[in-house]
């Protein structure tokens, strides 16, 4: 059965979902030069890094931290693309196990009381057959040992992409487009708001604005990737 397993991986290579390159057998998903290569951040240890500027007097956060850089055209642009559209679901669970080592290595993210991700409308949803960031999060829970919460955050209206868009646009788009099903199921904790990438805020802040309608709330962020 091995010997099978290894013809068919000669005939029949996995490819690095950044450079294309055949994986070996000891490798999965990224190779081993594309993984050394990645942008980190670092940011998990730094208060007041430049993600966490990002949302200065905006919203009131914890901390804010993000696993890479997202640059045009550089690795992390091609993971969260082939998690974002090619349905690959396993990046989020590999940089979610590389980012909580370094969140449990900073006192930045102690006491969380759970996750909870940036919800996509249940149309969106359907047609693109699942949230890029779900597996990202409950991997996230997992590893830090929180609960993953569903269902209180909800997006209630759908929006059109938000690629080109300024920070005032995308606010605009966003505003009011997140409901928050019950106040008083997060009160008192401190929640760990979850998405891909951190562009110009505007998506993480909408949801910060209506999570924090919630009683002595406190709020973190993570990301896969913040934009450079």
């Amino acid at each position: 059965m091995r010997l099978l397993k290894e013809v068919f991986n000669i005939l029949f290579p996995d490819l690095c979902v950044i450079c294309e390159n055949p994986l070996t057998i000891n490798e999965d998903l990224v190779c081993t030069y594309c993984r050394v290569d990645l942008p980190f951040t670092n940011f998990s240890s730094e208060a007041n890094n430049i993600a966490e500027k990002t949302f200065y007097g905006r919203i009131k956060l914890e901390a804010v931290t993000s696993l890479l850089f997202y640059r045009k055209k550089g690795k992390a642009q091609r993971l969260i693309h082939q998690l974002k559209y090619k349905n690959q679901q396993k990046i989020g669970a590999l940089t979610a196990l590389i980012l909580a080592e370094e969140m449990k290595n900073s006192p930045r993210f102690d006491n969380l009381d759970g996750v909870i991700i940036v919800p996509m409308h249940p149309k969106k949803e359907r047609i693109r057959g699942y949230n890029q960031v779900t597996v990202f999060g409950k991997t996230l829970a997992k590893e830090l040992c929180i609960p993953y919460i569903e269902n209180v955050l909800i997006k209630s209206s759908t929006s059109t992409s938000q690629t080109i868009k300024s920070r005032f646009q995308r606010f605009q788009d966003f505003e009011g487009k997140f409901h928050l099903e019950n106040l008083t199921t997060l009160e008192n904790k401190h929640i760990l708001l979850v998405d891909d990438v951190i562009t110009t805020g505007a998506t993480l802040e909408s949801c910060a604005i209506e999570l924090l309608k919630t009683k002595n709330l406190k709020i973190s962020i993570a990301t896969i990737a913040y934009t450079d």
